[in-house]
C-alpha cells in the first residue's frame, strides 16, 4: 500500500476556523491533495498533559478550549467519529512505549478542528488525537513520531497542529501580517532543517532565538512528530505555506509525501485577519 501523507499545520488563532484567508486555503489544498485516509491522527498543541494517551471514544466531542471569542466560534461542531480499534492499534504499534487509551476525558480540541473544518470539511473521516506528554524530551517526541511511521502504510494520515514560533506575550497588534527579526530567523532555520536534516530538529534549542520563539514547548512539539516521520521515511518535509502574524507567530505549514499547491496560488485570498491571539497554553 502506498504511504498516506503526513503534515504539520500552523493553526494560529481559533478564528481561522471561520475565516477565508491564504492559510485556510492552504489547508483546503492540503486536504484535497492527499489520498483519502482511513483515519486522521492529530498531535495538537492543546492536549499537553503529563501522560501519553490517544483518544479511544467512538464519538469524540468538539472541545472549545479557549475564551474571549465570538459566540459563533463556540457554536462550531466537528462531528467526526472516533475509532477505538485504531486507538488500540496505535498503542500496539509504538510498544513498548506506553500510550494509554482515553475513553472519556478529551475529544477534538480547536488545534485539531480549526484546521480540519477546512482540510476535511465533511467530518466523515475518523479522527483521533495523540496527547503531548509534557514530561518527555524533544528527542523522545521525535522518536515517537518515527515509531508511528507504520500507520502511514495502514492508511492513517498523521498531522501535527501548532506553531513553530508562538510567543503570545510579544504579540504586536499593529503588525497583523509582519514578523520580528527573531521570528523570521528562527522560522527560516527550522524550514532549512526540515528540508535537509529533520532528525536534527531537537537540536534547535541551541539556536540563539529559540527562547524568544518557543517560550513554552507545546506549540512547537507537534512539528517534532512530523520530523520523526520524515526521518523514518528518509525524506525531507517541505513547507507549503509560510507567513507570520502579529510579529511573534509563525504560520508555516509542512507536508510529507504529498505535493501541495502553494498558499499563494490562491489569488485574492486575504491575509490573516486581525483577531485576538489564542489565549490558551500561554
Amino acid at each position: 500500500m502506498a504511504l498516506v501523507a503526513a503534515g504539520f499545520l500552523g493553526h494560529g488563532s481559533p478564528m481561522n476556523a471561520l475565516e477565508h484567508n491564504r492559510y485556510t486555503e492552504a489547508w483546503r489544498a492540503f486536504g484535497a491533495s492527499v489520498r483519502a485516509p482511513r483515519a486522521i491522527l492529530v498531535v495538537s498543541a492543546h492536549w499537553y498533559i503529563n501522560a501519553s494517551a490517544v483518544t479511544a471514544m467512538p464519538a469524540p466531542r468538539t472541545i472549545h478550549d479557549f475564551y474571549g471569542f465570538p459566540d459563533e466560534l463556540f457554536a462550531v461542531d466537528y462531528p467526526a467519529p472516533g475509532d477505538p480499534a485504531l486507538a488500540q492499534e496505535i498503542a500496539d504499534v509504538v510498544a513498548p512505549t506506553w500510550i494509554g487509551l482515553d475513553a472519556d476525558s478529551w475529544g477534538i480540541d480547536h488545534g485539531t478542528w480549526s484546521v480540519l473544518v477546512h482540510a476535511f470539511p465533511d467530518a466523515t473521516i475518523p479522527v483521533l488525537q495523540l496527547s503531548i506528554n509534557a514530561t518527555k524530551s524533544f528527542e523522545d517526541h521525535l522518536a515517537l513520531g518515527a515509531q508511528l511511521a507504520p500507520l502511514r502504510e495502514r492508511g492513517v494520515l498523521i498531522l501535527g497542529s501548532g506553531n513553530v514560533v508562538h510567543n503570545l506575550r510579544r504579540v504586536d497588534w499593529a503588525q497583523p501580517d509582519a514578523a520580528f527579526d527573531w521570528t523570521r530567523r528562527f522560522d527560516e532555520h527550522v524550514v532549512e532543517l526540515m528540508a535537509t536534516r529533520p532528525e536534527d530538529l531537537p537540536g534547535v534549542t541551541v539556536h540563539p532565538d529559540y527562547a524568544m520563539a518557543v517560550p513554552t514547548p507545546d506549540h512547537f512539539i507537534p512539528l517534532l512528530y512530523l520530523a520523526g516521520l520524515a526521518a523514518a521515511a528518509g525524506e525531507p518535509a517541505a513547507s507549503f505555506a509560510e507567513g507570520y502574524a502579529m510579529g511573534s507567530l509563525s504560520m508555516t505549514c509542512y507536508s510529507l509525501g504529498v505535493t501541495t499547491p502553494s498558499a499563494d496560488a490562491a489569488e485574492g485570498a486575504p491575509a490573516l485577519p486581525h483577531h485576538p491571539a489564542d489565549e490558551t497554553n500561554v
